[in-house]
């Protein structure tokens, strides 16, 4: 019986069947070298505009700073002019306060640790003080204050913790 079958298929049924599986074995090629395409093509644009946030990530910062540049200029130019220190000292304060603001905007943020508990992660010990006056492990003077940017610690505060008396003998 099978191969009575096989004499019953005309060839020009296979041979259409063949050519319409090619057909769609093409096609099917086709849109899958497009896609591949395509998924490279969107690849390239995030990997583009990722370089490009990068790139100019600091842009508002450095825009918000270049008044502030500005003001630098000024204050030097009127110094040189008026030869006097005291105005020279006003002028490089009210900076001082524009570049906090500034960086304030920014999402930075100073704190000052005297009088605080020492902790290692928003402190840099860079001197053991004795005191009987402060308990030891405080923060009785700082160097230099930390900075925090949107809340995690960008610069530990630089300070000086209390030892007790008894602490140094030992």
């Amino acid at each position: 019986m099978d191969d009575h079958t096989k004499q019953d298929i005309e060839p020009e049924v296979v041979g259409s069947e063949l050519d319409e599986l090619r057909r769609e074995v093409q096609d099917k090629q086709d849109r899958l070298l497009r896609a591949l395409a395509e998924t490279e093509n969107v690849r390239r644009r995030v990997e583009r505009a990722a370089d490009e946030r990068v790139r100019y990530a600091n842009e508002s910062l450095l825009r918000d700073l270049i008044p502030v540049l500005d003001n630098f200029n000024r204050a030097l130019e009127a110094a040189h002019a008026a030869g006097s220190t005291a105005n020279v000292v006003e002028g490089v304060e009210l900076i001082q306060r524009e570049v906090l603001r500034v960086l304030e905007r920014h999402g930075l943020t100073r704190y000052s640790a005297v009088g605080q508990p020492f902790d290692p992660a928003r402190h840099e010990a860079i001197a053991r003080v004795v005191s009987a006056d402060a308990a030891p492990g405080t923060v009785v003077s700082e160097t230099a204050p930390g900075y925090l940017l949107n809340g995690r610690v960008l610069r530990a505060a630089l300070v000086a913790v209390a030892a007790a008396p008894d602490e140094d003998a030992a």
